[in-house]
């Protein structure tokens, strides 16, 4: 049952990612008057938002030595400059910063939960001695 539950959200990882990140292009680039409002603080709702973007990336894609987190982060930092060219939109370095720490906490969270899951959770698969 476990086994199962692992392959289907390894199979469903990939497109949330994908889905996340272009939901994070879109509403970033979108002019202001057009973007749905959560309700939450800014700097929360962008760390959600990177954090759970991050963990999918971090499912889908091998986040071992830190370089899918180093291309998230540049991600990140793409997304703010572009909305340099956005009439209304502007780029904030704070943005950036919680942008990145997010999306890199995601990815390499799911990295050190995956390293413990091999190393100190024996699998059921497998015949302990």
């Amino acid at each position: 049952m476990f086994e199962k539950a692992r392959l289907l959200i390894l199979k469903a990882a990939p497109i949330a990612a994908w889905s996340l990140a272009a939901t994070i292009v879109v509403l970033s680039l979108v002019p202001p008057d057009l973007r749905p409002q959560s309700g939450i603080p800014h700097e929360l709702e962008h760390f959600l938002m990177f954090l759970a973007t991050g963990i999918a990336f971090g499912l889908s894609y091998d986040p071992r030595y830190g370089l899918l987190a180093m291309k998230l982060a540049f991600f990140a930092g793409a997304v703010e400059l572009a909305q340099l060219f956005v009439p209304g939109r502007h780029a904030r370095f704070s943005d950036f910063l919680v942008d990145a720490v997010a999306v890199c906490a995601g990815s390499v969270a799911v990295s050190l939960v995956t390293q413990l899951r091999v190393h100190w959770i024996p699998r059921p698969d497998v015949v302990q001695k």
